[in-house]
């Protein structure tokens, strides 16, 4: 098999290649003579390697965006707008409970027993906490802070936005999908005029 063979089976299957989860593969693809040789082999299939604005993941996308790829990728973004809207919430929540200065960014570590405490003394953050749990994407049905801030962090390790080394320690570290999703969200705020940054608090991320 081509030396690169895996990290096409990588972007294939849907997957974010960032520093955090396929740190081998996105070191290689730094390399842009292995990029333009990944691009060649996938030129038939429509696809090409793109990276986030930072450069910081990297994903497949169209090479050629025609009429149809185009409605494609509106669809799409239509049908995950509630998915995204949580997301977003998310990350601002965090920034607040954690006290970070800006939002979060891959490599930082969200420690599970910090993030329940700011909660726990915050009446409007555990509030925000818990309608954010009850999310469709979240859907927890726990009733304590605890309960709900895991399940959180659980279906956000699912989509590949947070990872966790080790499964017996409270603490995750946040992938280059957040730097996707917030690319997402731009491209929607000013592409397709959708309603992501309705509140100050979001747009503040954009």
């Amino acid at each position: 098999m081509m030396t690169y063979g895996p990290i096409i089976e990588t972007l294939l299957a849907g997957e974010f290649i960032c520093a955090q989860r396929f740190p081998e593969y996105h070191q290689q693809l730094q390399d842009e003579t292995l990029q333009n040789q990944i691009n060649d082999y996938l030129r038939p299939l429509n696809r090409t390697v793109s990276q986030a604005a930072d450069g910081g993941v990297f994903f497949l996308s169209y090479q050629q965006l025609d009429k149809q790829g185009r409605d494609h990728l509106r669809q799409q973004f239509t049908q995950t707008l509630t998915t995204l809207m949580p997301l977003l919430e998310w990350l601002t929540l965090t920034q607040e409970a954690l006290g970070h200065d800006s939002t979060l960014v891959p490599g930082d570590t969200v420690k599970l027993p910090e993030w329940v405490m700011a909660c726990e003394d915050n009446p409007s953050l555990k509030q925000r906490l818990a309608n954010l749990a009850r999310d469709r994407f979240f859907n927890s049905q726990a009733e304590t802070v605890d309960a709900q801030i895991k399940q959180i962090a659980k279906r956000l390790v699912e989509h590949g936005y947070l990872m966790q080394p080790h499964g017996d320690r409270p603490y995750f570290i946040v992938t280059g999908k957040v730097d996707y999703l917030i690319d997402v969200i731009r491209f929607i705020r000013d592409e397709e005029n959708l309603p992501v940054d309705e509140k100050p608090e979001q747009e503040a991320l954009l």
